[in-house]
């Protein structure tokens, strides 16, 4: 599910690197990895653990940012009769990480890979997750392959999972994915990422699910001020999605027929979080008639619209409840459901960046050869939410803290403007105290006055804008 996506470009010197730097040692982000995690992830690189079952022949592609090393998936789409054939490649991190180890210890410490606007933090050391575990073109490598059969509709068929050797031919980035297939010029396993996404995207709207298309916000620097601009996902982007959406609902179903799992959770939003969004939609100038659900007002709006843009960034704050539910033996848990997928969904598809992919998958593939899972894998399974959880607050502090830092530096030169925003929540204990959305620059800020109209719009006064302090408070005009 997608994430607040920031990115800060400019010289490693220049004054918002300079403080998102600070920012990662302020919060005690590891800047390396220990001694003996980096000698193991060597020796591992040099001797992973090879598969018996070789898928070398099928012609697999990686699709990502140009500049992404760390490919987790690969991909090969044919046609099967009048439906398709999706084999989805995960890179097999069990092959390389042993158990108990000093690699799997930092692993269950980092829990994910943490995102900065300029830089991120990986989960494992590089000589893996953007070396020999990583799925790059022309080079073979362990992994878990699915293969999922599909019917005309793009409705679930059939499903295996196994260890295999993989070997990538091509990486490939949405932007010449997207050229190809609209040129018509694109082969038939790429072609058909349009057909197969477009039917999974049908089938979504069906069941009432959502996927957010949130666009990249990117802070540019110009002579120590700072402009915001939005790049809108391609349509590929979210065609690509669903293929990993559509592994994920795989995977939480062979683990609920299996009877032992770890799902990805997400009740539905409670009606304060989505009044809260609606007072946002209202300040961006949204409309959003009652009648309308959230689901269908997010499958009409153009993230290239800059104020749809920023309303794309506040609807992830409707996914902070999500968890990971754990059950075993036959004992399902209450809820089985992820609300914004309208369906059982499991993480597996990201184990180079998140530590429960890794046992999503040896439950699965345990499921496939009606076997138990192995041992190391039920000796964490209790802790694992519990572990992930704080993974995900950090990464939800970093997220939140980033956001303040960069939106205080886009402010830093304004301070004393007038703006027009909407008040789009008020502190119960302290009334004078709420949150504006202003809507040019689309930024959310604190907002201190005598009378703050809940949802009314509301014309504000910067008067603080500090990077070094990653604050910025407006007052009533």
């Amino acid at each position: 599910m997608p994430r607040r996506k920031i990115r800060v470009t400019g010289a490693p010197e220049a004054p918002l690197r300079a403080a998102l730097a600070a920012l990662r040692s302020a919060l005690g982000i590891p800047e390396t990895f220990p001694p003996e995690v980096l000698q193991e992830a060597e020796r591992a690189a040099k001797a992973p653990t090879p598969p018996a079952y070789d898928a070398t022949d099928v012609p697999f592609f990686t699709l990502d940012p140009p500049t992404s090393t760390d490919l987790d998936q690969a991909t090969h789409l044919s046609r099967r009769g009048t439906g398709y054939r999706v084999r989805y490649a995960i890179a097999d991190v069990a092959a390389f990480v042993a158990p108990g180890g000093a690699l799997d210890a930092e692993a269950h410490r980092r829990v994910n890979t943490l995102y900065f606007p300029d830089e991120k933090v990986p989960l494992h050391p590089t000589v893996l997750s953007e070396g020999t575990a990583s799925l790059l073109p022309g080079r073979t490598r362990p992994a878990v392959l699915w293969t999922i059969d599909l019917d005309a509709d793009g409705r679930t068929a059939a499903v295996d999972v196994r260890r295999a050797l993989v070997r990538s031919r091509a990486k490939l980035d949405y932007a010449g994915v997207q050229k190809d297939i609209d040129a018509g010029t694109a082969e038939e396993p790429v072609a058909l990422l349009q057909e197969i996404g477009e039917a999974r995207e049908r089938l979504e709207t069906e069941r009432g699910g959502i996927s957010l298309h949130v666009p990249e916000q990117e802070i540019t620097e110009h002579d120590h001020t700072y402009e915001l601009s939005y790049r809108a996902p391609l349509p590929a982007d979210g065609w690509n999605a669903q293929l990993s959406l559509l592994t994920g609902m795989a995977a939480a179903d062979l683990m609920l027929a299996h009877g032992t799992g770890i799902l990805r959770t997400l009740p539905a939003a409670p009606d304060g979080a989505v009044a809260r969004l609606r007072r946002t939609a209202t300040a961006l100038h949204i409309d959003w008639p009652h009648h309308v659900s959230y689901a269908a007002l997010i499958r009409d709006l153009d993230p290239h619209d800059p104020r749809h843009a920023a309303f794309l960034q506040e609807c992830t704050t409707l996914l902070r409840g999500a968890g990971y539910t754990v059950f075993r033996d036959g004992d399902l848990p209450a809820i089985t459901t992820h609300a914004a997928v309208a369906a059982p969904y499991a993480h597996c598809t990201a184990p180079l960046r998140r530590l429960a992919d890794r046992y999503a998958s040896e439950i699965c593939l345990a499921a496939v050869a009606a076997q138990s899972p192995p041992d190391w894998v039920l000796a964490a399974l209790d802790a694992l939410p519990h572990r992930m959880a704080e993974g995900s607050r950090r990464a939800g502090t970093v997220e939140r803290e980033c956001v303040d830092l960069v939106e205080a530096a886009l402010l830093k030169d304004r301070v004393g403007e007038v703006f027009d925003g909407c008040v789009v929540d008020v502190d119960e204990r302290r009334p004078t105290v709420g949150t504006v959305q202003v809507l040019s620059p689309a930024v959310i800020g604190r907002v201190e006055g005598e009378r703050l109209p809940l949802g009314a719009h509301l014309r504000v006064r910067l008067v603080r804008a500090d990077p070094a302090t990653a604050k910025i408070l407006f007052t009533a005009a």
